[in-house]
């Protein structure tokens, strides 16, 4: 088609066609443990940061998505018996986030899974490389 020649110097088209393979990639990844990418994440980083107090606020604001997407992640995990919330003793308003046992072992299989991904990129296409695309891509949405 005529508009190929357009879409091959595109850096919106690249970037929204790779996320949606990419989407593909994640389904296929996380899809035996039912986890969108933001579930497999929080699950991440409640692992990772423990034992250190975690809010849906700071996730928020780590992934760089809105409190109400949180909440909708946070209620399905803990639906699944993934993650605990408990009430902040410091401020009755807020929550505090623990991953419960099987959350636990969630959340290495999803590392484990992530982080077979990451050195995949890296063997592929170099560890130098894909530093030097990341610095690119975020290039690109800033200057949106």
């Amino acid at each position: 088609m005529r508009i190929e020649a357009f879409l091959q110097q595109s850096p919106m088209f690249c970037i929204h066609h790779t996320a949606r393979r990419f989407e593909a990639l994640t389904s296929q990844l996380l899809g035996a443990d039912e986890l969108n990418f933001l579930e497999a994440l929080i699950l991440a980083a409640l692992f990772f940061e423990h034992p250190a107090v975690v809010k849906p606020s700071q996730l928020a604001d780590t992934f760089a998505t809105t409190r109400g997407n949180i909440s909708h992640c946070i209620s399905s995990l803990e639906a699944r018996g993934l993650v605990q919330r408990r009430v902040d003793p410091a401020d009755a308003r807020a929550y505090q986030l623990a991953l419960k046992p099987q959350g636990r072992k969630t959340a290495i299989r999803v590392i484990g899974s992530l982080d077979k991904v990451q050195r995949g990129f890296e063997e592929k296409v170099g560890k130098l490389h894909l530093q030097s695309a990341l610095r690119l891509v975020r290039a690109l949405a800033d200057a949106s």
